[in-house]
């Protein structure tokens, strides 16, 4: 319904909790020195890219006046939903032995 952002402060909440968690596997990474001979700290990146984005844009939604607000809440979820997408993407291939 357009004007109720009741989603958005969900929205921010697991975002902001994935994104931690991809900035702990990027940092992990870089740690045990794996980042010259894989691509996982590309995929990272773009994880961290996609819930940072999702983030802003839910916290905009709840800031901003009512008719403006669920635009910015719908492009938040789907760029939330697309992170979670690629997540499990990425753990798939991961998990198949196809990238390493």
């Amino acid at each position: 319904m357009p004007g109720n952002n009741d989603q958005s402060p969900h929205i921010l909440n697991t975002s902001a909790t994935l994104l931690g968690i991809c900035f702990v596997v990027l940092t992990s990474l870089n740690v045990m020195n794996l980042t010259q001979r894989t691509i996982m700290d590309e995929l990272t990146t773009l994880a961290i890219v996609m819930f940072m984005v999702s983030s802003l844009l839910s916290f905009i939604s709840m800031r901003s006046r009512k008719g403006i607000s669920y635009r910015y809440e719908r492009v938040a979820d789907f760029v939330f939903l697309a992170g979670l997408l690629f997540l499990f993407v990425t753990t798939m291939l991961l998990a198949l032995n196809i990238i390493r």
